[in-house]
């Protein structure tokens, strides 16, 4: 099966987070006669799918999205939902993040299943519409419904455009977690002229940032680069000059490995606001924990399909953002493997059409060497 007409098909629906205009209905058309069955499951405003055919174990989950973010006022050479090929391009937004990939898969289960029909074991499908939003009524709620259903897969495989220049260069076997804090520190407002009258929360705070960003986190794990703490703002709203402000406020991001999680990372901000601000706010939200997928049967079938579709041994790398796999990680070994990302999120993106169909290839070596 050539991917290229799904692929167009799903990037001509304008589905922005977290409209569906009818993508889904695409895949289901897609999928059906292939045996699969389709469960159409509604969470808040967002459509998703989880789709199964087959039976017994090994249980292959594969895990994506429809919807993309905006395609941005202008700029683009082509209609960013038109689904056009140019110069051997398939441009659209979601020809990279991840229509592309999306297409892909069903195109190679759909080889697959021509070559081997009688595949041993379950193949599934989690398509969300809301992995480029808050990413709250999409993965972790079907991954909920799966579990109710005693439907939960073995492994699983992420279709993320994580190849940096050759296809399959990049496996995402984890990823950073991220933490971000909002720190506000009190203290007594007063005539800067009589600070001893006062109690100024601003040096407080910039003794707790230099406490916080004086040392490094860690020196980074044998899989991780070095956690990160960035101030990304300091707010303290006065507009007077001889006044000693209330309150100051600062807001920070942590990105970091498997040494750390959102609990300790809590109590290492709890710990230098009390020392050097006592009276303080301290507001965290953590959007996902850091996981790791160790290297294992599931980890080398993936880097035995790359090596033998694509001629060159990946990288296990566990960089860059978050993405819906920090969801399934609680529930089964997964990782990220998919199309070469430089266009994503970009004015005209786009991907080739020879490696998206190199991509289906690929996807179709990986069922056949995690299914047996």
């Amino acid at each position: 099966m050539d991917p290229l007409p799904l692929a167009q098909a799903l990037i001509r629906c304008r589905s922005v987070t977290p409209a569906d205009d009818g993508a889904l209905a695409v895949l289901e058309a897609a999928l059906a006669p292939l045996g699969f069955a389709c469960h159409r499951l509604r969470f808040g405003a967002v459509e998703n799918l989880f789709a199964i055919r087959g039976q017994g174990a090994p249980h292959l989950m594969f895990a994506g999205h429809t919807d993309v973010v905006p395609a941005g006022d202008a700029g683009w050479s082509v209609d960013p939902f038109g689904g056009e090929v140019r110069d051997g391009r398939l441009m659209g937004r979601g020809a990279t993040d991840m229509k592309g990939g999306v297409a892909a898969w069903v195109a190679a289960v759909a080889t697959v299943l021509d070559r081997r029909p009688g595949l041993p074991g379950m193949l599934s499908l989690l398509i969300t519409g809301d992995e480029e939003g808050p990413a709250v009524d999409g993965t972790v709620k079907v991954l909920g419904w799966l579990a109710a259903q005693d439907l939960v897969p073995d492994c699983c495989v992420v279709g993320e455009p994580t190849s940096k220049v050759a296809l399959g260069d990049t496996i995402k076997v984890g990823r950073r977690g991220s933490l971000n804090a909002a720190i506000t520190v009190h203290g007594t407002q007063g005539h800067s002229a009589y600070p001893q009258r006062a109690d100024n929360p601003v040096h407080r705070l910039v003794r707790a940032l230099a406490a916080l960003t004086a040392e490094p986190l860690d020196q980074g794990t044998a899989f991780f680069e070095p956690s990160t703490l960035q101030v990304t703002s300091v707010d303290v709203g006065n507009p007077a000059t001889n006044v000693i402000p209330p309150s100051a406020t600062a807001r920070l991001n942590i990105r970091f490995n498997d040494r750390h999680t959102e609990a300790s990372l809590t109590a290492l901000l709890r710990d230098v606001l009390a020392r050097e601000a006592p009276r303080h706010t301290l507001e965290v939200s953590c959007s996902g924990e850091s996981f790791l997928t160790r290297p294992g049967p599931f980890v080398a079938a993936l880097e035995r399909a790359v090596q033998a579709e694509c001629g060159l041994a990946p990288k296990l790398d566990t960089g860059g953002g978050t993405s819906d796999a920090r969801f399934i990680a609680r529930h089964c070994p997964v990782a990220e493997l998919g199309a070469v990302g430089a266009t994503m999120h970009q004015v005209d993106e786009s991907t080739p059409v020879a490696e998206l169909r190199a991509l289906a290839r690929l996807y179709a070596r990986v069922i056949e060497e995690v299914q047996g």
